[in-house]
C-alpha cells in the first residue's frame, strides 16, 4: 500500500509550506571507485561472503562502494561547489517501479541520493503487534504495511541503493501526524523508542519474515544511520537531544528553511527543506513534491487531469528556479524531498526527473547524499563556513568568490565547526 493511500492527502500534513500558508490552505557528479555488481551474481557480484550481523538481516561487506574521494577544505578564494541533495521519504517499493526508476536515473547521471527508509516497510503486517508506537495503540500505523511481494522488492532495491553509493537514513515508523498520538507531542524518550524500533525492524527482517534464503542488507545499520526526516516535519525539537545522544550527524526535519548555508542545532547539522520560487505566484513553496501538490490540487492527489501538463511544468520550473537562484548567487546547497508516489498522474516524479537531468553535469555541481554533504561540511574551515552563512538568499558574494573567500581566516586545528 502506498504511503498516502491509507490516510489521504490531508492527513499527510507534510508542512505544506509558504505557498499554502499564504493561500490559507490546511494542511559531484560523483567519481565511482567500484562498479555496480553485475546482475545475477549475488550480493557482492561474486566476491567473498559478507560477515553477517545478528540474525543475518544485515551484514558487514566492507567499505561502501561508489563513494567520492575524501573531502578537502576549500582553498582561499575557491568557488564552493553547488551541492544538490535529492532525498526520498519512506523509500518503499510498492509495485510502481519508482525505486528502480530513480536508481537507474542516478546511475546514469552520477548522482547519489538519500533514502529515508521507514522501519515498518520491512515488518510484515502479520507481525505488526511487534510495533509499540508512542501514544498510539500497539500495531497502529498511519501508513500501510507492505505486502510480502512489496517488502521483498523494497529489500532488493535497498540493497542495490547502498551498493550504488546511496545513503540509507530513516523515516521512522508509523507516520503519526495528527491528534494526541502525533509525533509533534513525543518526548525525547519516546523518540528513542521509535528509533530503536525502526532500527530493530531493519536489523531483524529475516526473523520476522522467515526469509532466511534472502540476501542480507549489505551494511551495518548501526553505523549507516546518521540522520533522518520526521513524519510531516514535526517533532524536531524533542528529537534532536535523542539524535545527538545516538551519535547522529544531521537532521532533515526542520519545518521549513531558506536557501542559505546550514548551521548546527544541538550539535547536528540542520538541513531543512527550503522555500523556493513558485512560478505564477508571489509566494514561495517548500522544495518537496507534496508541498507543490498542496498548492495545485489542494487536498486531492487526483486533481482534474486537464491540469496535469501545466502543473508538471510549474513543478519543473519551481525546482529549476530554486537551483538557479543558489547556483548563480550564494551557492547554498539545494535540498529536494520526494516520495515514491503517482499523485496527479505521476507528474511530480516526471518533474523531479526532468530537473535532475537539467541540473546534472553543470560546472561545479555535485549530486550527493546528505551523508556525503555533511562529510564535506565537517572538512571545511569553520571560518569559511561562517563567511558562506553570512550570504543571504540570492546574494552574490561581493567582488566574486575569489575575493570574498580569499581572506577567510584559517581556523586552528581541531576548532569546532558550525553552530551549536
Amino acid at each position: 500500500m502506498s504511503e498516502i493511500s491509507r490516510r489521504g492527502a490531508v492527513g499527510l500534513g507534510l508542512g505544506i509550506g509558504l505557498g499554502a500558508a499564504a493561500a490559507g490552505l490546511a494542511g559531484c557528479g560523483m567519481g565511482n571507485d567500484t562498479a555496480r555488481p553485475p546482475a545475477g551474481r549475488g550480493l557482492l557480484g561474486g566476491k567473498a561472503a559478507p560477515r553477517l550481523i545478528g540474525d543475518g538481516s544485515t551484514a558487514y561487506t566492507g567499505k561502501q562502494p561508489n563513494q567520492p574521494e575524501s573531502p578537502v577544505p576549500l582553498e582561499p578564494g575557491q568557488t564552493p561547489p553547488q551541492f544538490v541533495i535529492f532525498s526520498w521519504d519512506g523509500a518503499g517499493e510498492v509495485g510502481k517501479g519508482l525505486f528502480p526508476r530513480f536508481l537507474e536515473l542516478a546511475e546514469t547521471h552520477g548522482a547519489r541520493m538519500t533514502f529515508f527508509l521507514s522501519g515498518l516497510y520491512l515488518l510484515p503486517e502479520s507481525k505488526k503487534r511487534l510495533y509499540d508506537p508512542p501514544n498510539n495503540p500497539v500495531g497502529a500505523s498511519d501508513v500501510g504495511y507492505l505486502t510480502d511481494e512489496h517488502l521483498k522488492e523494497t529489500l532488493k532495491y535497498t540493497r542495490q541503493a547502498w551498493l550504488d553509493g546511496h545513503e540509507i537514513g530513516t523515516h521512522f515508523n508509523g507516520h503519526f501526524c495528527a491528534g494526541s498520538g502525533s509525533v509533534a507531542n513525543w518526548t525525547p524518550a519516546q523518540w528513542y523508542s521509535e528509533i530503536e524500533q525502526a532500527s530493530l525492524f531493519i536489523k531483524t527482517w529475516r526473523t520476522n519474515t522467515g526469509w532466511h534464503d534472502q540476501d542480507p542488507l549489505p551494511f551495518d545499520y548501526d553505523k549507516e544511520l546518521i540522520g533522518g526526516r520526521t513524519p510531516c516535519l514535526l517533532g524536531q525539537d524533542n528529537l534532536l537531544p535523542t539524535a545527538r545522544e545516538l551519535g547522529w550527524r544531521y537532521d532533515a526535519s526542520s519545518p521549513g528553511g531558506v536557501q542559505r548555508w546550514p548551521e548546527k542545532r544541538q550539535g547536528l547539522w540542520d538541513l531543512p527543506l527550503q522555500a523556493i520560487p513558485f512560478p505564477g505566484h508571489t509566494f514561495e513553496v517548500l522544495s518537496m513534491d507534496y508541498n507543490i501538490l498542496a498548492n495545485q490540487s489542494k487536498n486531492s492527489t487526483r486533481g482534474p487531469s486537464y491540469n496535469y501538463a501545466g502543473w508538471r511544468q510549474q513543478a519543473i520550473e519551481s525546482y529549476l528556479a530554486g537551483f538557479k537562484r543558489a547556483y548563480e548567487t550564494n551557492r547554498a546547497p539545494f535540498f529536494v524531498g520526494n516520495h515514491f508516489e503517482d499523485w496527479n498522474g505521476g507528474i511530480y516524479m516526471d518533474a523531479v526527473e526532468t530537473a535532475l537531468k537539467e541540473i546534472a553535469g553543470k560546472k561545479d555541481v555535485r549530486l550527493v547524499s546528505f551523508r556525503q554533504f555533511v562529510d564535506w561540511l565537517d572538512a571545511q574551515d569553520p571560518n569559511v563556513l561562517d563567511r558562506l552563512r553570512s550570504l543571504e538568499v540570492g546574494e552574490v558574494p561581493a567582488g566574486g568568490w575569489a575575493r570574498y573567500l580569499a581572506d577567510a581566516v584559517t581556523a586552528p586545528t581541531g576548532a569546532a565547526r558550525g553552530g551549536t
